[in-house]
């Protein structure tokens, strides 16, 4: 008895022994060798970062957060994006179980006749007086593998990586639709901005036309200057269409981006309404790496290719299990439930060893090796991408300040080339040409002027978005 006790002890100790036992490392990031600050930007203790604020606060007005919050409900985009991710919750709750046991359950009931001139159909004649053999069991199986190598435990880790490298990946998709979105509605400012622009060069032409028209039938201009000043009208009324196409596709662009049909969209706040902000901190690169939600990703892609590794490498050992059977069998239905005659059980622990397998076992651990190299080359791309996207956005907003300050004196400046080009003009000091090409000047600077007012809120939403906000 005592040596009974002893042997059952050995052999647990040997077992909890070897499942100490794991295959591959855990996973650690890597350096990535990061700036201590951007580019651009003054070296602080504060680490805030306006990627903490939420979109609400950030985009402040109404008809845009009534659109980027429409576009979060209804999105086709997230809402595949939510179904992935509940894909992989679903297998990381099944991965969560793979340390236990498999039990099955099975009931058959079965009848034979066999040839009376066969061996068994005698030897059932003679011995059982029967014709034919009946069989009726039902049992439940139960089978074990034992986690000696953490072979599941890197399924569990791998699936788990797998559902939160989803879950980033769909916070990643709310990012991309909030800056989609606030983009789009800069941009449909930018065009409303450019038609009131363009309706004003017409009034102006049809202004320019009637007093070069007065001077031709007063003897001091003549036709083609009349020609001249219509056609440059008309380069102005052919934007009006034009501008009008446009502004009908990016509002059924919002719409589609929202998971709408498409439609129109009714707005109050102009372009020249909305100011960019003036001071945007950026916290520190390190933080980026934290926050964004595509770096997550592949970070959690990382960490899973890292668990595969584990797991192929497991592989390649012996495999441990137990197998267990029991239940009820008999040969006639009467005697089905007869218990205790009719219970049966059966036990068995094996160990196999992958011996040749045509190399497919060290393929498969090559490879996962590979996939993990892949994958943190992705990761260390994105990180990197991801600090060249705040670097670029901060790049931007600096020099389109300037741009824009710029972009108002030209417009001021055409605006009184203007004014001035009609006085020389009476005093027959300058020719049509110099009106035309003042009138010309300035719808380009106004054009020109509400593009740069855009590019400047776009800048404000990129670095927003690639400081990783935008999901909240």
């Amino acid at each position: 008895m005592r040596k009974s006790n002893i042997t059952i002890y050995s052999t647990l100790a040997l077992v909890a022994l070897l499942a100490a036992c794991r295959m591959g490392k855990d996973y650690q990031r890597s350096d990535l060798a990061l700036p201590t600050q951007f580019a651009n930007t003054t070296a602080t203790a504060d680490t805030s970062s306006v990627a903490d604020m939420e979109w609400k606060k950030y985009f402040s007005d109404p008809t845009l957060q009534s659109l980027i919050g429409h576009a979060l409900d209804n999105s086709f985009d997230i809402q595949l994006a939510m179904k992935r991710v509940e894909e992989a919750r679903s297998y990381a709750k099944q991965a969560k179980v793979n340390w236990g046991p498999t039990i099955s359950a099975n009931l058959t009931a079965s009848s034979t006749f066999p040839s009376k001139n066969s061996l068994n159909g005698i030897s059932l004649k003679n011995f059982l007086g029967k014709e034919h053999l009946e069989d009726y069991n039902l049992n439940a199986g139960l089978n074990w593998e034992i986690d000696i190598w953490g072979k599941l435990r890197g399924q569990r880790e791998a699936a788990n990586a797998n559902y939160l490298q989803s879950f980033e990946a769909g916070r990643a998709v709310q990012t991309a639709l909030v800056a989609n979105i606030a983009s789009s509605y800069f941009n449909l400012l930018m065009l409303d901005a450019q038609l009131e622009v363009a309706k004003r060069s017409v009034n102006l032409g049809d202004t320019i036309v009637q007093f070069i028209s007065l001077q031709k039938q007063a003897g001091q201009a003549t036709e083609l200057a009349v020609q001249q000043a219509t056609s440059q009208q008309q380069t102005a009324k052919i934007l009006i269409p034009q501008l009008e196409q446009q502004i009908a596709i990016q509002e059924n662009t919002i719409h589609i981006l929202s998971g709408d049909q498409p439609g129109t969209i009714a707005r109050t706040t102009k372009l020249q309404e909305y100011k960019a902000w003036e001071q945007l901190p950026t916290g520190v690169p390190a933080a980026v790496v934290s926050r964004r939600p595509d770096v997550r990703s592949n970070e959690m892609a990382l960490v899973s290719a890292n668990a595969r590794v584990g797991v192929a490498q497991a592989s390649m050992y012996p495999t441990i299990s137990i197998t267990a059977s029991g239940g009820l069998n008999a040969f006639e239905f009467t005697k089905w439930f007869n218990i205790p005659g009719s219970l049966f059980a059966t036990g068995l622990a094996g160990i196999t060893q992958p011996i040749f397998q045509r190399r497919a076992l060290k393929t498969q651990f090559e490879v996962a090796k590979l996939q993990r190299d892949e994958a943190a080359i992705s990761f260390r791309q994105s990180a990197y991408n991801a600090m060249g996207e705040v670097a670029n956005a901060l790049v931007s907003i600096d020099k389109l300040k300037t741009q824009f300050q710029l972009s108002n004196d030209q417009v001021t400046l055409s605006n009184s080339a203007i004014g001035n080009a009609k006085l020389l003009y009476k005093s027959g000091l300058a020719d049509y040409l110099e009106v035309i090409t003042a009138q010309s000047n300035l719808l380009q600077a106004e054009l020109y002027n509400a593009t740069i007012q855009r590019n400047q809120l776009d800048a404000m939403v990129e670095l927003y978005r690639a400081l990783g906000g935008g999901w909240k």
